[in-house]
Order: structure tokens, then sequence, then C-alpha cells
């Protein structure tokens, strides 16, 4: 599924089932909630905190999913191409750091 693809696929599910997109702050906040529980597995499961039975069964790809979900929602309500975006990004990304992470030592 390319990123246009899930753009429509959301919004179609939301006009189906959602009855319509929380209003952007919501999702805001919400998108905050569940970068957490992102965090919050990553602490626990490959940091140095330890990871409580009631973690164990969390699903680490169904939340990073969650995080894609809201992240949709927002491009969708405001007007962003994520492909387009992404394609931008990885550019800029390329023509500013195409050397700097070679000659960085913390990295050999």
């Amino acid at each position: 599924m390319t990123l246009h693809e899930a753009q429509q696929k959301v919004d179609q599910w939301i006009n189906l089932h959602g009855v319509r997109y929380f209003n952007e702050l919501t999702n805001m906040a919400i998108l905050a909630e569940e970068v957490g529980e992102v965090a919050r597995i990553m602490a626990r499961r490959y940091g140095e905190q330890s990871e409580k039975d009631s973690d164990k069964n969390k699903d680490l790809g169904d939340e990073m999913a969650d995080v894609l979900w809201v992240l949709i929602c927002l491009a969708n309500q405001t007007g962003v191409d994520l492909t387009k975006a992404f394609q931008d990004n990885l550019e800029k990304k390329t023509f500013r750091d195409k050397n700097r992470h070679h000659q960085n030592p913390k990295l050999k």
C-alpha cells in the first residue's frame, strides 16, 4: 500500500465507520498519547526499565500503526499529501546530510 492509498483508505474508513474526523487538536492529543504508548514499550522492552507483566503482550507493530493512523488523519484534515511531503523530506535530508553521518566518529 502506498502512502496515497493509505490516506484514501483512512478517509474512506472515517466516512463509513467513524462518522467524522475528530478535530485537529483532539487528533494531535491522540497522536501524543499513541507515541507515548510506543515509547513505553520501547523503554521497557529495549531500554533499561523493567517490563511489567501487563506490558509483555503489547504489540509494538500495532502501537506503531496507531501512530501512523492518527498521523494520516491529521494529514488528511490539513491537506498534506504525505507522498509528496515524504519525498521532499527525503530529498532535503539527502542534500543536507549526505556526508554528515559518514564524518561522525560516533557512528564508526
